[in-house]
């Protein structure tokens, strides 16, 4: 079995032939898209508290509706990335965002937890490749020189998304009731999904056109598999950014409620205050990563003793702060411990960058996406719930933190590995079997 793999950054990238103004069109209404994203697969997070008292749920039941997208996202992001190269990303995009915003309306109009739990699984249908397919749409129509800007600032609308879905949702759920938060988070996609429809074309965008990808040579799918996971220090990457991004998930479905039930704020004003605890942890991650790149430009190695102490310190933070008394002093620990929580984030990206052949970064970062979805983003909300069912979401909250400890050891151990298998990768054997 072959499969084409595209490094989305190698020279066989046709030079953009589209202007700079369409260009820029492109990448704001793509931008729109991850946006829509984000606002409707966190929107949920907003009206937890409402849904479990309307519908008696459990937080396990709950962890599920919120954990299940990151767990299709995960599953799905590789095939459906490799057939939106093949039959075309334009189109792909349209679908999946259709699919995403229809499924979120659907949301809407359940009934019950079974109803809420299939919409949401067409939610996780709809997201899965869509951060891959649109990245690698944008980077393919600029210059080559930007790539770097594009790239942080498309991947910060995540977080953007995931800070309007909460507050937004939130403030619609109080003044207009939970199932008009979902609507409009569906309502607002729709309309760009019809503009997206209506002003990018993919004729017009040349060198984004699949046909550019079908060049590169395929790679069996078992000698892919084996180069994406040939060394040690490249699995404990993924580990260490899969199990630090469990405690972010949590944290993140868990926050609204937690302020909810332990502050007595109303639903409107919980997922307001939960905003700013995200936006916390959005802007941790460029500034760790920032902090990183300074630190470690001369010793590449510290990169991993950087994502280390990320780790440990934020769990030391959040361990911390969920054991003090509630109050002011509480909420500026958990925002402090939520500031550095996804700070591994870059130093995760360029340790596997590094230690994976240039031709085949896109699988190596979908290989993140993978492990980032399938040991964080899916069972961080859910597991959280399933604790909290038990000893409370207080007591829940004081446990996620020591997963910290997992990942840093992970970060640790590879840095043992680092230098032997960067040499490795150099290796004139090595990169015969690429």
């Amino acid at each position: 079995m072959a499969i084409s793999f595209v490094d989305t950054a190698a020279p066989l990238a046709p030079a953009p032939t589209v202007s700079r103004r369409y260009a820029w069109l492109v990448f704001g209404l793509t931008f729109g898209l991850l946006l829509s994203d984000y606002m409707s697969r966190q929107v949920l997070n907003a009206v937890f508290p409402i849904v479990k008292a309307e519908w008696g749920l459990s937080d396990t039941q709950l962890g599920s509706l919120s954990g299940v997208v990151a767990l299709l996202v995960g599953l799905l992001t590789f095939p459906l990335s490799v057939a939106a190269d093949r039959y075309g990303r334009v189109k792909s995009i349209i679908l999946m965002a259709l699919i995403w915003c229809l499924a979120t309306l659907g949301c809407a109009l359940s009934n019950s937890y079974g109803q809420m739990l299939a919409a949401r699984f067409f939610v996780g249908v709809g997201e899965a490749a869509y951060g891959s397919v649109g990245i690698a749409l944008i980077l393919s129509i600029f210059p080559a020189h930007m790539r770097s800007t594009l790239t942080g600032a498309f991947m910060a609308g995540g977080a953007v998304g995931s800070i309007l879905g909460v507050s937004i949702g939130g403030v619609i759920a109080a003044h207009f009731g939970w199932r008009w938060s979902f609507a409009a988070m569906a309502l607002f996609g729709l309309v760009l999904v019809a503009l997206y429809r209506l002003l990018v074309a993919e004729r017009r965008l040349g060198g984004a056109a699949p046909k550019a990808a079908a060049k590169v040579a395929p790679m069996a799918l078992g000698r892919l598999v084996r180069v994406l996971f040939g060394t040690p220090s490249v699995r404990l990457a993924y580990l260490g950014s899969g199990l630090q991004l469990f405690i972010m998930a949590a944290m993140v479905a868990w926050i609204p409620s937690y302020l909810s039930r332990y502050y007595h704020l109303p639903t409107g004003k919980a997922a307001g205050m939960a905003g700013l605890f995200i936006l916390s942890g959005a802007i941790g991650m460029v500034v760790c990563g920032i902090i990183t790149d300074k630190l470690a430009r001369d010793v590449p190695a510290r990169k991993w003793w950087i994502a280390t102490a990320y780790s440990l310190i934020s769990g030391v933070l959040l361990l911390v702060a969920f054991r003090m008394p509630f109050g002011t002093a509480q909420l500026v620990m958990i925002g402090a411990g939520m500031f550095l929580v996804a700070g591994v984030s870059g130093p995760a990206g360029a340790m596997v960058g590094n230690l994976t052949p240039a031709l085949i970064h896109s699988s190596a970062f979908a290989t993140l996406t993978l492990a980032n979805n399938l040991l964080g983003l899916a069972p961080g909300p859910f597991l959280t719930g399933v604790v909290a069912d038990r000893i409370g979401l207080n007591g829940a909250m004081q446990i996620v933190p020591l997963i910290a400890i997992a990942a840093g050891a992970a970060f640790a151990t590879g840095h043992r590995y680092y230098a032997k298998d960067l040499a490795r990768l150099k290796s004139a054997e090595f990169q015969a079997g690429v």
